[in-house]
């Protein structure tokens, strides 16, 4: 299926900050006869090729995990990796992540407004859409930023701030107007915007504005807030249902994630698309896959994939899933296979999806949940050593050593001696007392996700651009939670729980009858809120989806979550700068001075 994005090989922007003093760059012409680029890009050949680079800018957002991620609640790094200054707060308006994220996102709305610019009405749905997407990035991240509906290809460098409500209701009426001319979803889905996905980033828009608007934090300490008022929250709820519209969460969680569901899974509203076919080289993809876990080995050594440990899963993230929700098999690969002959992808860690037969591979890592009782864990090991007996000749050729781990705090490590798994007593392992936010300096300990898999993906280390797989911004099962979230704000804890439940349901896991009744597994401080319930069910259902910082920015539990539940921060003081909490990534320094508006201002903290 050819697939919209990635196929155009216009270069259309190189380097140019949209509201800092440097040009946008004209495109090459592409064109016979000499043509302007006004001339070309107003063709229908070369608006389509400006509409497949505005597609192809979203690329920078999508795969931006860091930023989305770190320094939350979630995740910590592990083995040697450095503290980013994402996960201890120490950003500085001159980091050039920040800055790139920044400007990644002004590009992208100056290419949507450039769309229709020189397209006028052809693609105005796919303009409005994605200039809304910057935007929401944008104002999650920085709050109040410099707004534009024009194109910009001068040097003007006045413009300031404005205000969240302005940014909010443009954006969202932007939305309605593209809702009205975008066509239905398409059953196999190519990359297109589509009445779903505009109706899931409209009530994303709707629900941003209801906190950002309509409540006031009372103490940032505790995520303790009052609601002034529920106009957008409503909006949030019945934009959600026109996303959700006739689409019941039917299908497993591990169908909805596997590599071979992609351009047919009806949950999904928006992605970035990649074709591997389109690169006939190397690095057209990313390297989403390569996160979320601990070091598990030299790839061309271990057959295991690379991964770059530094968004390793928190003590937290593995206690929120309950005995029975199939989202903790389908988010985490729980067993690594092994091999000794070295035969790449249908041996070693990418065996689960291209084996033949997995009952005829040894085992390398086997990873066990919390709730998992040590004599359950042990009684499974004799059959797991069995089958490393029976399907290898020599258990010391095998690729890995064989360990598994049963992830209660602290954590039990085993070791196979060659016929029986036994407790790794050993320094390196820490033996039966390593705690679990000890245990995250070393390597392999923890499972990794496998949401973003590429079965398909090249044996070779570092291989942080060979991910194929698209990546998902919008779809179903947050649509349901965004209507869970809209619902906590206006008090309508029946409705909350009948949107929580629906995605529950699916994952098998257990039906909560009421807020107060639930007790998580993990230790909570404080009264647990229907807000609370709600961060907990996004965390498990759109785990390394890229959304984390702004759910709990958004929430107001940034500073109560990260300093409850990470390990590198240890009271509200580490998250803070002049006195003031960092709700707000900082404005790159050289955007506020190159810019001549008085309006044009840093965050606090920075």
């Amino acid at each position: 299926m050819k697939k919209i994005l990635y196929i155009s090989t216009l270069a259309l922007f190189a380097g140019a900050s949209l509201m800092s003093c440097s040009d946008f760059l004209e495109a090459e012409n592409k064109s016979a006869g000499g043509q302007t680029a006004e001339e070309y890009f107003s063709t229908a050949e070369g608006l389509k090729a400006w509409r497949n680079n505005t597609f192809y800018g979203i690329r920078a957002i999508a795969t931006a995990i860091d930023i989305n991620e770190q320094g939350t609640d979630l995740y910590w790094p592990s083995r040697g990796r450095g503290e980013s200054d994402y996960v201890r707060y120490s950003l500085s308006a001159e980091n050039s992540d920040v800055k790139k994220f920044y400007v990644s996102c002004f590009e992208l709305v100056n290419s949507a407004n450039g769309l229709i610019y020189y397209g006028g009405d052809t693609y105005k749905a796919d303009a409005l859409f994605i200039r809304a997407l910057g935007y929401y990035y944008l104002t999650q991240h920085f709050g109040p930023v410099p707004y534009s509906t024009t194109y910009i290809n001068n040097a003007e460098r006045s413009y300031g701030r404005v205000d969240l409500k302005t940014i909010y209701d443009n954006c969202i009426s932007d939305l309605k107007a593209a809702y009205d001319l975008a066509p239905e979803r398409p059953a196999e889905y190519d990359g297109t915007v589509n009445k779903r996905a505009v109706a899931a980033l409209c009530a994303k828009f709707n629900l941003a504005a209801a906190w950002d608007l309509e409540t006031t934090m009372t103490d940032e300490k505790t995520g303790e807030y009052t609601v002034t008022g529920t106009s957008y929250a409503a909006e949030a709820k019945a934009w959600a249902e026109k996303a959700i519209s006739g689409i019941s969460l039917t299908q497993s969680f591990e169908q909805k994630w596997s590599p071979a569901n992609e351009d047919k899974n009806p949950e999904t509203f928006f992605s970035v698309q990649y074709d591997r076919a389109s690169f006939p080289g190397t690095g057209g993809g990313h390297g989403l896959q390569n996160d979320f876990g601990s070091y598990y080995g030299d790839i061309t050594a271990s057959y295991m994939k690379s991964v770059g440990s530094d968004k390793v899963p928190s003590n937290k993230s593995l206690k929120l899933f309950e005995k029975g929700d199939e989202r903790y098999d389908a988010t985490f690969m729980t067993t690594f296979y092994n091999t000794e002959s070295g035969t790449w992808s249908t041996e070693g860690y990418y065996a689960y999806y291209n084996a033949a037969d997995l009952s005829k591979l040894p085992v390398a890592y086997c990873y066990a949940p919390y709730y998992v009782t040590k004599a359950e864990f042990e009684a499974k090991l004799v059959d797991v050593a069995a089958a490393i007996v029976a399907n290898c000749g020599d258990y010391k050729a095998l690729k890995t050593a064989p360990y598994a781990y049963l992830m209660q705090d602290p954590v039990v490590a085993y070791k196979f001696n060659g016929t029986k798994f036994v407790v790794d007593s050993s320094t390196d392992k820490g033996g039966a007392a390593y705690t679990y936010a000890t245990l995250q300096t070393r390597m392999n300990y923890a499972p990794c996700v496998k949401k973003w898999d590429d079965p398909e993906t090249p044996q070779s280390n570092g291989n942080t651009s060979e991910c194929y797989r698209d990546i998902v911004m919008l779809h179903a099962s947050e649509s349901y939670l965004v209507a869970a979230e809209a619902c906590a704000l206006m008090n309508d804890e029946t409705g909350c729980l009948n949107y929580v439940n629906e995605v529950r349901s699916r994952a098998k896991a257990a039906k909560i009858t009421s807020v107060a009744s639930y007790e998580p597994a993990f230790t909570f401080t404080g009264t647990y809120r229907m807000v609370d319930l709600v961060l907990d069910e996004r965390a498990r259902e759109l785990y390394a989806e890229g959304t984390r910082w702004m759910d709990l920015r958004r929430t107001h539990q940034l500073v109560k979550y990260t300093v409850a539940y990470n390990c590198l921060i240890d009271k509200v003081e580490d998250m803070m700068g002049a006195g003031e909490v960092k709700w707000y990534r900082p404005i790159p320094s050289d955007e506020i001075s190159s810019n001549t508006s008085a309006d044009m201002y840093q965050n606090p903290g920075y």
